[in-house]
């Protein structure tokens, strides 16, 4: 009777509801990510700034018009 359920679960196609939802799941775990690594290395970015003027190796000039 379980090889009976399983032979006809092999014949079945995808369901395409399922196949959406999968890709909206992927593509919006992928997104997320992305996001939170850029955001990580903004931080970085500035974090390293900082740093360096804190420590005198850089500095900053107002420049305006």
């Amino acid at each position: 009777m379980a090889a009976h359920n399983v032979a006809r679960g092999a014949r079945c196609g995808p369901s395409l509801i399922k196949e959406i939802v999968y890709g909206i799941s992927l593509s919006l775990m992928a997104g997320y990510l992305w996001k939170l690594m850029h955001h990580w290395n903004i931080r970085r970015k500035y974090k390293e700034f900082y740093d360096l003027l804190e420590r005198g190796e850089i500095s900053v000039v107002a420049g305006g018009r």
